[in-house]
């Protein structure tokens, strides 16, 4: 399985698709032209597996709206979340450098838009121009980094841990307003998968977290209005 079924949107011009994927900003004409040409969206909505481990890929995917979960499951056969993506992201892009099956699932969280390219395009793209390679080298880099700090955090307490899948969030996709940066309100299981606890005790720090001022809650967002604040508490805590 390569892509679960969806309904196919208007195709993009290449300043809103650039906009919409800084990624690919700067791009030459010819590339622009391939990209235009061969990018397709999809809408899927929630809780639908876009990508299957193990299945050979033969596309990139580009998330133009929503949120997408990365995830694996260990030996026990429990879900493990690897990464949550949003807006302006990518994934599936390891398969189509390595040309080895896919190593994990990616699945909706909320209705999502998400458009793709064929894997040797994306490739001919990184091999045309050295900006683009740049940038997948430091999107690599970030997501390593992010890896690390969650390993490190794996033996810390269940406050630092889920304060830090809140910031790993935020990082990620926080959208900036005039009372601190938001987040969607993810269901708690989503936050329980990502820190490795049980959904009971992520329910319990957030209230925590929440009667502290170092988070606000609402039906659909979840608000940090000190972002620095929320990182001193995981030293402090």
């Amino acid at each position: 399985m390569e892509e679960q079924s969806g309904y196919l949107e208007h195709n993009l011009g290449i300043e809103e698709l650039t906009k919409s994927i800084p990624f690919f900003s700067g791009l030459s004409l010819d590339n622009q032209n391939k990209l235009r040409n061969h990018f397709v969206s999809l809408s899927h909505p929630a809780n639908q597996l876009v990508l299957l481990e193990n299945d050979w890929g033969g596309s990139v995917y580009f998330i133009l709206e929503g949120w997408v979960k990365i995830r694996t499951h260990n030996l026990d056969g429990k879900e493990v979340t690897l990464n949550i993506l949003g807006k302006g992201e990518l994934f599936g892009e390891m398969a189509a450098l390595d040309k080895k099956p896919r190593s994990t699932d990616a699945i909706t969280l909320t209705s999502t838009i998400i458009g793709r390219i064929p894997a040797e395009d994306f490739v001919d793209i990184l091999n045309t121009e050295p900006i683009i390679g740049v940038r997948l080298s430091q999107l690599m880099a970030r997501r390593l980094r992010q890896i690390n700090r969650r390993l490190q955090l794996r033996e810390a307490n269940s406050t630092s841990r889920v304060a830090d899948a809140i910031l790993f969030l935020v990082e990620g996709q926080g959208k900036e307003t005039a009372g601190g940066k938001e987040i969607p309100n993810l269901p708690h299981r989503e936050i329980s998968s990502l820190s490795g606890l049980a959904r009971e005790t992520v329910t319990r720090v957030l209230t925590k977290l929440e009667k502290k001022g170092l988070i606000q809650r609402d039906t659909d967002w979840l608000r940090v209005p000190d972002v620095l604040a929320l990182e001193n508490s995981i030293s402090s805590i």
